[in-house]
């Protein structure tokens, strides 16, 4: 049921609407033993949680027993992007989550039914996997916080994925993301319901039903002011918060475009994006508005290494980002690949299939290094002065000699599409198929 529920597109939600929004949903539950509270890391930074954690850890006070940011496969966070992120909460109650250690196995979706969610793309069962705290945790409430903007796997960000891949597994989190890539990440993102989500439902619905799960989920945009804001702000146990969020989130996330873009440069913010495993969302996000031999251009100052995990990174070097049929093709004939499927998604997530070029502009990785990997490389200062962040409007610029580009600040923040490419985009998508 809802619990709680408000948007205004207008201005925002301030903190006291999020104060106050929480303390009424928070109310209707009833008194509360043990609590643990699952909020993003700093990847998800604009998501509003750092101060919706604050006012739940404020209301429980002492029956918060554990903070467990939905890491996934990220790289913990350090004590300076807790702090800043998380700002008044105890430093001891953060519990760091590893994906490949840390988990329990619930139950298992049947493969006859991934087989048919995913409409013959994949064949295999797949893990419900969460970290073990939660059901061993004898928890009264399980508050699970975060932000629902356009996803490359899960098609919208948050709700059950937050829980079974922020807190998930090996197996579970490779054969989530590897089903997204199979499907074809042009027909996932932006859509509420997808194979992924009709995956991660049936395990909610089968496995983790009997856990006190709360969801508090946030929608960002830009106010009537141009200020970033939470435009709502959706609490509830069960998917209907999800869905009202996913709604807004296309409203307010999604810009369609009336023809597809021959440029856009993107800004990475080196606080946030320091690998292409998160940087990567400059393709993701902007692959459906790109004309056919366009140029995406990635300005990434931070840009130190590819994957976050030390083995992820490995397979990227190895492998590059290649076009989706040739990365099946390696994953049938290659046991690191099959025993690291994410990883495998998001080499094909991150190709350009050959239709438009990626030139990345890296602070910190060699011309060799990008090229190695199948991108094009340019040096990050002559791009900088030629294409500044700090005086680029995003949407449409045109530069003083001329030259016409679109730019983005923060690729995190939506979803880029020529409408007719979105559109054609139905569930009748492709041709790729890969079965276990």
């Amino acid at each position: 049921m809802i619990y709680f529920q408000k948007t205004d597109r207008n201005n925002g939600l301030f903190d006291e609407d999020l104060h106050q929004g929480l303390i009424t949903a928070l109310e209707k539950l009833g008194k509360v033993g043990r609590v643990l509270i699952i909020p993003p890391d700093f990847t998800r930074s604009h998501s509003f949680a750092g101060p919706l954690t604050y006012f739940a850890y404020q209301y429980f006070k002492s029956a918060v027993k554990a903070i467990l940011p939905a890491l996934g496969t990220h790289s913990p966070m350090p004590d300076w992007q807790r702090d800043q992120m998380y700002p008044g909460l105890p430093a001891e109650l953060f519990i760091e989550h590893n994906w490949r250690q840390d988990v329990i196995t619930l139950g298992e979706v049947p493969a006859e039914l991934v087989y048919e969610f995913s409409e013959g793309k994949v064949n295999y069962a797949w893990p419900a996997q969460v970290n073990r705290l939660l059901p061993e945790g004898s928890f009264d409430l399980i508050l699970s916080i975060g932000q629902v903007v356009p996803h490359e796997v899960a098609g919208m960000a948050n709700y059950t994925k937050n829980i079974f891949v922020g807190t998930g597994g090996t197996e579970g989190i490779n054969k989530s993301h590897f089903l997204g890539a199979a499907y074809g990440i042009e027909c996932i993102l932006g859509r509420a319901d997808n194979p992924v989500r009709k995956v991660l439902q049936y395990a909610a619905d089968h496995f983790t039903y009997h856990l006190p799960i709360v969801y508090v989920l946030t929608v960002v945009g830009k106010n009537k002011n141009g200020d970033l804001r939470p435009l709502g702000l959706f609490i509830g146990d069960d998917a209907e918060c999800y869905y009202q969020a996913s709604e807004l989130s296309l409203k307010v996330n999604f810009e369609l475009l009336e023809k597809p873009l021959s440029k856009i440069v993107v800004y990475l913010d080196p606080a946030e994006f320091k690998s292409t495993w998160l940087g990567n969302k400059s393709i993701y996000r902007t692959r459906m508005a790109l004309a056919d031999q366009g140029e995406l251009i990635v300005l990434a100052p931070g840009l130190k290494e590819f994957g976050e995990d030390p083995e992820i990174d490995r397979l990227i070097r190895k492998y590059g980002y290649r076009p989706s049929d040739e990365i099946l093709e390696l994953v049938k004939k290659n046991e690191d690949l099959q025993n690291n499927l994410s990883a495998a998604a998001h080499l094909m997530h991150s190709s350009s299939d050959h239709r438009f070029t990626v030139t990345y502009c890296p602070g910190h990785l060699s011309r060799q290094e990008i090229e190695q990997v199948h991108y094009q490389y340019a040096d990050l200062k002559t791009m900088l002065k030629r294409y500044p962040p700090e005086k680029l409007q995003d949407g449409f610029n045109e530069l003083s000699d001329g030259e016409q580009i679109y730019f983005i600040s923060n690729p995190a923040l939506g979803l880029w599409a020529f409408k007719d490419r979105f559109q054609k985009k139905s569930k009748k998508h492709r041709r790729n198929k890969w079965q276990n």
